[in-house]
C-alpha cells in the first residue's frame, strides 16, 4: 500500500478534510479490522495516515483496496461466534489460576547477613538478566529479616513498593528483584532423624 502524502494528483478540485471525514474513515477501518481484513500493523498505519490526511482523495485512498462490508448475516454469525468464544474463555478462566512465583527461603542458621545478586560470589545467586550483580541484601535483626536494595539498576520491590531503605520481610511477601518475582517463605525445619541400626 502506498503512503498518502501531498495534494491530490487528479484533476478533481482539492477538498480539505474535516474531523468528521477522518472519524468516518477510522470507524470504517475499525470495522475492517474487526472483520479480519487488516492486520494490526496495517490498521495502525492506515489510522495514522487518516489522521495525517489533508485532502479527501487521501482519505479515499486509505480505503480503496479494502473489500466492502460483509453481509449482515455473516456479521451476525461472526458476533455469535465471538460471544460463544468469550463465554468459553470466561468459564475456563475460573479453573485456571496464575502460576505462583518461586519461593525465596529465609535463611536458617546463625549467619546474620546475606547478599543477593547475579554474581557467583553472592549468597543467593539469581541468574535473571534484570538482576544486578550485587542487587540486594538480607540482614537478620531482633524482630526478623530486613531487606535492602544495594543500588541495583532495576530496583527491588516489596509487595509492589520500591525498596528505598531497609524494610522488614515476612513469609508471604512478594519480592521483585528487577523483573524476577519471588515469594518469601520460612526456611523448612529439618525433622530430627533417629539413627537406624
Amino acid at each position: 500500500m502506498q503512503a498518502f502524502p501531498g495534494r491530490p494528483q487528479d484533476r478533481s478540485p482539492a477538498v480539505r478534510v474535516c474531523d468528521a471525514d477522518r472519524d468516518r474513515v477510522i470507524a470504517e477501518l475499525r470495522e475492517r479490522f474487526a472483520d479480519g481484513f487488516l492486520s494490526h500493523q496495517s490498521f495502525e498505519f492506515r489510522v495514522d495516515a487518516a489522521l495525517r490526511a489533508r485532502w479527501r482523495d487521501d482519505l479515499a485512498g486509505i480505503l480503496a483496496d479494502l473489500p466492502g462490508s460483509r453481509p449482515s448475516r455473516a456479521r451476525a454469525a461472526l458476533g455469535r461466534l465471538v460471544r460463544a468464544r468469550h463465554a468459553a474463555q470466561s468459564r475456563l478462566a475460573g479453573y485456571l489460576q496464575p502460576p505462583r512465583p518461586p519461593p525465596l527461603m529465609l535463611p536458617s542458621g546463625t549467619k546474620s547477613s546475606f547478599t543477593i545478586g547475579r554474581d557467583a560470589g553472592c549468597d543467593l545467586v539469581l541468574s535473571d538478566m534484570t538482576v544486578s550483580r550485587n542487587h540486594a541484601g538480607l540482614r537478620r535483626e531482633a524482630d526478623g529479616w530486613v531487606l535492602s536494595d544495594t543500588g541495583s539498576m532495576n530496583g527491588t520491590r516489596l509487595n509492589g513498593w520500591r525498596v528505598t531503605e531497609p524494610v522488614p520481610v515476612r513469609a508471604g511477601d512478594e519480592v521483585m528483584f528487577g523483573a524476577l518475582t519471588l515469594v518469601v517463605t520460612e526456611h523448612a525445619r529439618q525433622p530430627s532423624t533417629a539413627s537406624t541400626p
